[in-house]
């Protein structure tokens, strides 16, 4: 999981340089980032249904060699279709690793699903930390095709040499979380049948609309802070000193990790849709803030800091919930199906480009976003738990 990291939010860091490169279009760029999310999220139900009866090992084997050819292709790509070739071949490698990663989480813990979820999805959501400065400095020395180049061959061989180790459970136990007044741990439900429950749909949409805010900063992040005026600004924090969007960038991917296991073990204590009631209203009023008080160095490092924390437990509470709804003898495929929401949700993210170029400022783009989130939030209560509840009895 901290392999395929860099391919989502490393991200951010390219776009700029490319611009500047080729002269394309900002939101033409963004365009490779939702397909390289759309890749890697839509299929996921396939690659889940195929680690389900397969195993996860050779699915990630396969997954690690596209996931190096990728980013070499993006190495070498001087035209807007190559680099979108190249996105959408990331995409469909990061999501069979993803797949298979969180669906043996689910099954390996049935009696901690939230924190097991948590903890595999902060490779994915922290793994970018380590490697954000080397990559700048790569980009701003040696220019950013050889940045794609030189992490796009580790990060394939480290996924190749994981898989060896990868194995499922030889039995899925659903006895340890017997206790849990779901239907799913009394029935398992497979893909076909959980997408016709309409607790299921929901699910679906309240993910769709708390990705699209988090992905619209993960993708933007980098032309967020160009135009705030706070990209290269040095900001000191805890005797550490970095210009603000690297700073930002690499206290975001801790931040956004750590949410992960941390929201997840909440939701294991408190229940599910109270911690999301409390989770993505932070979100939103974070979202607020980082709009008001974001032109400031200091502001826009903490305020996006606390925007991927109130953000990145959605890939820990939305897969816990849906096993615990719908059983864990097909979870990886049932967490794929629902996971394709975020692939829905980055259709999203050009238009965060045009209504910005429309508007003059990102001002309009950060309240939708917060709306979005505060409206989840109260769905969680109002309308996800008694459905629930209603689908268990």
């Amino acid at each position: 999981m901290t392999m395929i990291a860099n391919l989502q939010y490393g991200w951010t860091l390219f776009v700029n340089p490319m611009q500047e490169k080729f002269g394309w279009d900002r939101s033409a760029i963004q365009i490779a980032f939702t397909i390289f999310i759309v890749a890697e999220t839509w299929l996921v139900p396939l690659h889940g249904y195929v680690v389900d009866r397969m195993g996860p090992k050779v699915v990630v084997l396969l997954a690690g060699l596209l996931c190096g050819l990728a980013w070499v292709l993006n190495s070498q790509a001087t035209s807007l279709p190559m680099l979108y070739f190249a996105q959408a071949v990331g995409g469909v490698g990061a999501g069979a690793v993803y797949g298979a990663s969180i669906g043996s989480a689910l099954k390996w813990f049935p009696d901690r699903r939230g924190f097991a979820a948590g903890v595999t999805a902060a490779g994915f959501g922290m793994g970018s930390a380590l490697t954000i400065i080397p990559i700048a400095s790569i980009i701003a020395n040696q220019g950013f095709q050889q940045a794609f180049l030189y992490f796009g061959l580790l990060q394939g061989i480290v996924l190749c040499v994981c898989a060896i180790f990868l194995k499922a459970p030889e039995k899925i136990d659903v006895t340890k979380a017997a206790d849990m007044a779901v239907a799913g741990e009394r029935r398992q439900y497979n893909p076909w049948e959980m997408a016709r429950t309409p607790v299921f749909w929901l699910m679906y949409a309240m993910f769709v609309m708390m990705a699209a805010g988090g992905l619209m900063a993960t993708a933007q992040l980098g032309p967020i802070a160009k135009d705030f005026g706070v990209a290269g600004v040095p900001v000191s924090i805890l005797g550490l000193t970095l210009p603000a969007l690297t700073f930002a960038l690499s206290i975001d991917r801790v931040l956004n990790g750590l949410t992960r296991p941390f929201f997840g073990w909440v939701s294991d204590k408190i229940g599910r849709e109270v911690t999301m009631f409390v989770a993505f209203g932070l979100e939103g009023l974070a979202i607020l803030a980082l709009s008001k008080f974001g032109h400031t160095p200091g502001m826009f490092v903490l305020l996006t800091g606390l925007v991927f924390f109130a953000w990145g437990e959605i890939y820990s509470l939305f897969p816990a919930t849906c096993a615990d709804t719908f059983g864990g003898k097909f979870a990886a495929a049932n967490a794929g199906l629902l996971y394709t929401a975020k692939g829905t949700a980055a259709l999203l993210v050009p238009f965060s480009s045009m209504l910005t170029a429309a508007t003059g400022s990102w001002h309009l783009t950060f309240w939708i976003a917060a709306a979005l989130n505060i409206i989840t939030a109260l769905l969680a209560i109002a309308l996800l738990r008694p459905m629930r509840r209603r689908f268990a009895a």
